[in-house]
């Protein structure tokens, strides 16, 4: 089923338990397709979040405060007071302001690609990286697209794996340059959560060729989360940032084992 929320491209697929699945920078809906036979027997809800993918045109100046905001919107308009929330990359971050500041939504959080906030180099980038798509229009994510395959994804992905490498670079060119542009803006202003207050249980998965989100950042990360009621951190084997699209066969079997345990 397909909805238009407040100018948000939203999938809603299944019935059951909510799980909201919330995309990183550069991604939409389908992010998650690969996962979505680990999520049968769930109600899956899968918004383009503002600035990306079809819901390009939504809103003006983006804050991580505006994605948080979207993100909970989708839900009350669905009518969903609990939910499981999955995100990747940048969506972890929206996933974890979610959770701090409504806990009663936050069933659990599964996060792939995890991070509490950009380092002060990685915000630099990111803001240029803005800046270059903001100035170039598709030329600029043309070139985007191709340093981010090479840098975000594994050497394995890149030699073995040609679809998931078709996907990050037309996830990354499909983008409107100015959507893109201002959710870059968003992501390198964005404060962490206080993810001290988070009950809720978590599970922390990322790639061990991971260079947004390392393997000891990530173990890092996890030692923040001291109210939550249970806490488990993946490293994958060969993969690199973009997880659930480099192994999905892995991601699904954490899934599969971890959110029937949060019912």
């Amino acid at each position: 089923m397909f909805h238009s929320i407040e100018r948000l491209a939203v999938e809603e697929d299944g019935e059951g338990d909510a799980v909201l699945c919330l995309h990183g920078l550069g991604g939409d809906s389908n992010t998650w397709t690969p996962l979505m036979p680990a999520l049968a027997g769930y109600r899956v809800i899968r918004p383009d979040l503002p600035g990306s993918g079809r819901s390009a045109s939504a809103g003006g100046t983006l804050t991580m405060e505006k994605l948080v905001e979207a993100a909970a919107n989708v839900c009350a308009r669905l009518n969903v007071s609990r939910a499981h929330v999955l995100g990747h990359s940048m969506g972890t971050i929206v996933a974890q302001h979610l959770a701090a500041a409504q806990p009663h939504l936050v069933r659990s959080l599964s996060l792939f690609g995890p991070l509490l906030a950009p380092s002060d180099t990685a915000r630099t980038n990111i803001r240029a990286r803005g800046e270059k798509a903001k100035a170039e229009g598709l030329r600029g994510m043309h070139e985007i697209a191709l340093a981010l395959v090479d840098a975000a994804t594994s050497t394995d992905t890149r030699q073995r794996q040609p679809v998931a490498v078709a996907y990050v670079r037309e996830s990354l060119m499909r983008q409107d340059p100015e959507g893109y542009a201002r959710n870059c803006f968003a992501l390198a202003d964005c404060k962490p959560a206080t993810v001290e207050r988070i009950a809720a249980p978590t599970m922390l998965v990322t790639g061990d060729e991971d260079v947004v989100a390392p393997p000891q950042a990530v173990r890092n990360m996890a030692e923040r989360f001291t109210q939550a009621r249970s806490l488990r951190t993946v490293i994958l084997n060969r993969c690199g940032h973009w997880t659930p699209i480099e192994r999905p066969e892995d991601c699904a079997r954490e899934l599969r084992a971890f959110l029937p345990a949060q019912r």
